[in-house]
């Protein structure tokens, strides 16, 4: 790695990687039913506004990968 370009191209990819897996699980979790419509969900509707606040759903998925990774990382 002589080239300062290789890291460059390296981080690309890699990133690149990452946005289509994080695209990938953000569409299989639109499919599950229920999922942001949760009670404690904020939504607003106005005429000409709309404002959505996924806080119970938030919480949920922030409980959900807290133990997941938890799990992966203890194995270590």
């Amino acid at each position: 790695m002589n080239n300062p370009l290789d890291l460059f191209w390296r981080f690309l990819i890699i990133a690149g990687i990452l946005l289509i897996v994080a695209g990938g699980i953000i569409f299989l979790l639109t499919k599950i039913p229920g999922l942001g419509r949760l009670p404690g969900d904020i939504f607003i509707q106005r005429k000409n506004f709309t404002c959505y606040f996924p806080i119970a759903t938030s919480i949920l998925l922030s409980i959900i990968l807290s133990l997941v990774l938890t799990l992966i990382f203890r194995g270590r």
